[in-house]
């Protein structure tokens, strides 16, 4: 059975053959997976990756042009949203690493995910006021009169509610090192 080409499927899809979209996810996903998962070097990291550009790339068929070949154009939009995570991913481990030595936690880089993991848990525990304080702070790096203004807090409580949560969370990742 002879298949379309990709550009056929994509005017399927383009005249309101919407599950013709289907075949050429079928076609493309697993080139895209694996790099993806090269690149990121997780599976979950990857499918979401993946999945992300399946859907910016329906959205945006109708900026497809017929002479790029629907392979690469969507490979594309997949790098981009690679780069676009290994981005928010580095900031976010620098962020913690920098939270953890300002509050004199050891850190060491080789053992970055499991530290991320850990301060996520350790975050969780905290009432919702310190950890929406101490995520504005540290994780999104903004400054008290910023973070007054997106809450609607006064800066001597947020200053308070993170002070709190920084010696909450102190508490937690001594407690749950010293269980390890």
């Amino acid at each position: 059975m002879t298949h379309p080409p990709d550009s056929t499927v994509v005017h399927r899809v383009i005249a309101g053959d919407v599950e013709a979209f289907a075949l050429l996810v079928d076609r493309h996903h697993g080139r895209l997976a694996r790099y993806a998962f090269h690149l990121l070097g997780s599976e979950a990291e990857a499918e979401e990756a993946v999945q992300d550009s399946f859907v910016r790339a329906y959205r945006s068929l109708g900026t497809y042009k017929e002479q790029e070949q629907f392979g690469a154009w969507i490979m594309r939009i997949l790098v981009n949203r690679c780069r676009t995570r290994l981005v928010r991913d580095k900031r976010r481990e620098e962020t913690a690493a920098a939270w953890l030595r300002e509050n004199d936690q050891p850190y060491e880089h080789t053992d970055s995910l499991a530290m991320r993991d850990e301060l996520s848990v350790a975050l969780a525990q905290l009432p919702p006021d310190q950890r929406e304080a101490v995520v504005l702070r540290y994780a999104d790096d903004l400054g008290y009169d910023q973070i007054s203004s997106i809450t609607g807090a006064k800066i001597s409580a947020l200053k308070m509610r993170v002070k709190r949560g920084c010696e909450r969370l102190r508490a937690i990742l001594e407690a749950s090192r010293a269980g390890s």
